[in-house]
């Protein structure tokens, strides 16, 4: 299945086996009056995420390791594959999250094999007559690689030596492990290490400040990347008890989905979000897109789950 839309993190549905793809405005219209679009042939990667990851981390680190690692032009003019023993033990959420920012890394596409973990998620899912399921599913199993494919690229990464990931900057591929200190430009080229200071002066920071010495006004847990019912799980197990710090002006909860929260309420997470001090938002973009009244104001500074953190009136990290 081919799917595009006017949004760059449709390549979430690339968890589903989906050939999926964000495009540009005049590229709707062609696609809505002519169902078709011309698109230049992709190079080929597979990323082979191997073993077993450590307490505390998730799919949002490894992908944030992997767009640190190879850059946000790493994956520019290929597709994407995530493959290997981490990718498929996984749920499909987490799969999700991955597949999600593989635009951050520069990649057009970015999606995993149909499994029985595919297939067993979509049947929950669907409202279709069990006949068309079945239907489906014959041609849903032929939506793998074949053995002897070959790729332009192959990366393999060992998940079990990632720790907790944080962006820092203004770009993507500017992260850390969450107990590191800023890196300092002088170990950088002359042109990555003029980026770097350009990013450090806008965020407010210097070479080997720690990231917890930090002050934050506000706190965002959203966007398409992590706002699905397991993050909200794993947010409200580590809040339980806890109450917002009376320095953050506002911090805000906002689903992934209108069955995201329904389901969120139904288990009494959002009464978790509520008494820790935080506002229980509808379904949306909220802080990460800013097209409503959801914005960081000049010299603010957000803890945020969102996809990006670039330049904008506050800043985001």
């Amino acid at each position: 299945m081919s799917i595009v839309c006017g949004d760059s993190h449709t390549l979430t549905h690339g968890a589903f086996g989906c050939l999926a793809m964000g495009i540009g405005t005049s590229e709707v219209e062609h696609v809505l009056a002519t169902q078709s679009l011309k698109v230049r042939k992709l190079k080929n990667m597979r990323i082979n995420f191997e073993g077993s990851i450590q307490e505390g981390v998730s799919s949002k680190d490894i992908i944030l390791y992997l767009i640190r690692t190879i850059g946000t032009a790493g994956g520019t003019g290929y597709a994407v594959e995530f493959a290997g023993s981490y990718i498929r033990n996984i749920s499909m959420e987490a799969r999700m999250t991955i597949c999600n920012m593989s635009i951050e890394a520069g990649a057009k596409v970015g999606l995993v094999s149909v499994d029985d973990k595919t297939i067993e998620y979509v049947k929950k899912h669907s409202n279709l007559e069990a006949n068309l399921i079945n239907d489906a599913i014959k041609k849903w199993k032929n939506l793998t690689t074949d053995k002897e494919a070959m790729f332009d690229k192959e990366i393999d990464i060992d998940v079990s030596k990632i720790n907790p990931q944080v962006s820092w900057g203004t770009s993507p591929e500017m992260v850390i492990d969450f107990n590191e200190k800023i890196p300092s430009s002088s170990i950088f080229s002359a042109e990555k290490r003029k980026s770097l200071d350009l990013a450090k002066n806008y965020m407010g920071l210097s070479d080997n400040q720690e990231l917890s010495d930090l002050d934050f006004d506000k706190v965002f847990i959203g966007s398409c990347t992590n706002s699905r019912i397991e993050d909200l799980r794993e947010a409200a197990e580590v809040l339980k008890g806890q109450k917002v710090s009376e320095n953050i002006q506002e911090a805000i909860v906002v689903p992934g989905s209108g069955m995201v929260k329904e389901q969120a309420e139904k288990e009494g997470i959002h009464k978790i979000f509520i008494d820790a001090g935080f506002q229980w938002r509808a379904p949306g973009c909220s802080m990460c897109l800013g097209m409503n009244p959801d914005q960081l104001s000049p010299y603010e500074r957000c803890a945020s789950t969102s996809n990006r953190n670039f330049e904008g009136p506050g800043r985001v990290i």
